[in-house]
């Protein structure tokens, strides 16, 4: 497993074990979106902030990461569906570990959402992928999203801990899933899952909102986030970046966080 560990030093610090990582995989899904119209710009904004590692699409590798500026960890995204299809919560695999190893990438993700109608097949793919990068020392990162028709509340904390549980159990080495809304709720995701958890973003909302939920992630266990349009579509991407990397790595509080950002 030498060269999994090796390339989780990319995309984690080394230090603290913890990570800052700005997911920019939106324009399958969405299009060109605010913020990301010029992905060189937008990678090279996050890394002058912090971030340990952006995740996107092979678009991300080929037109936006590494054009400049510091350097960041590169995850390449290998699931996707577009918010017009029949389904968009059916996510289908779209590249291979194989060709993401080719292309410099420090890692590959996978979307599963828990409780869609085509899970089956999702889980399925997970599982292959996590044998694959098993076998080519690749890190895995798993987006779990509890999301169906008999998913009521997708923060509910029973469906957040399943999700998180699955993918490590199929092979993820870090599972990256929604903030059930308190620490302790969310310390019973992290405590069930055997491999490092990320908060999901979400929604563009104000700063103090996405920091709060940075640190409450942080004090349930998580080990870092992976936030996008909070980050990306900010006024001042490289500073948000900052602010929020100064909570998870270094433990410090919300105001000192909002301090950086009126800097």
């Amino acid at each position: 497993m030498r060269g999994k560990e090796i390339r989780l030093e990319r995309i984690m610090n080394r230090n603290t074990k913890k990570t800052v990582i700005v997911p920019m995989d939106h324009g399958v899904t969405n299009g060109p979106i605010d913020g990301l119209i010029d992905l060189s710009q937008a990678v090279n904004l996050v890394a002058e902030g912090g971030a340990n590692a952006v995740i996107g699409h092979m678009g991300l590798a080929l037109y936006g990461h590494r054009k400049g500026g510091r350097d960041v960890g590169l995850i390449l995204h290998l699931s996707a569906s577009t918010s017009v299809g029949p389904d968009p919560n059916d996510k289908v695999l779209v590249n291979t570990v194989q060709n993401a190893l080719k292309m410099g990438a420090d890692a590959v993700s996978m979307h599963v959402n828990i409780g869609a109608e085509s899970e089956a097949k999702m889980l399925s793919d997970l599982g292959a992928v996590a044998v694959e990068c098993m076998e080519w020392g690749m890190p895995l990162l798993a987006m779990m999203y509890p999301r169906g028709k008999k998913i009521a509340k997708e923060n509910d904390v029973e469906h957040v801990k399943l999700a998180a549980r699955v993918a490590a159990e199929l092979g993820a080495d870090i599972v990256k899933t929604v903030y059930t809304g308190d620490p302790d709720s969310f310390r019973e995701v992290t405590r069930g899952c055997p491999v490092p958890v990320v908060v999901a973003g979400g929604s563009k909302t104000d700063d103090r909102t996405t920091l709060e939920l940075i640190e409450g992630a942080m004090d349930g266990g998580a080990a870092g986030i992976s936030i996008g349009r909070n980050a990306f579509q900010h006024r001042t991407p490289d500073k948000f970046v900052r602010a929020a990397a100064c909570i998870v790595h270094h433990g410090k509080s919300v105001d000192e966080a909002l301090k950086i950002l009126k800097v």
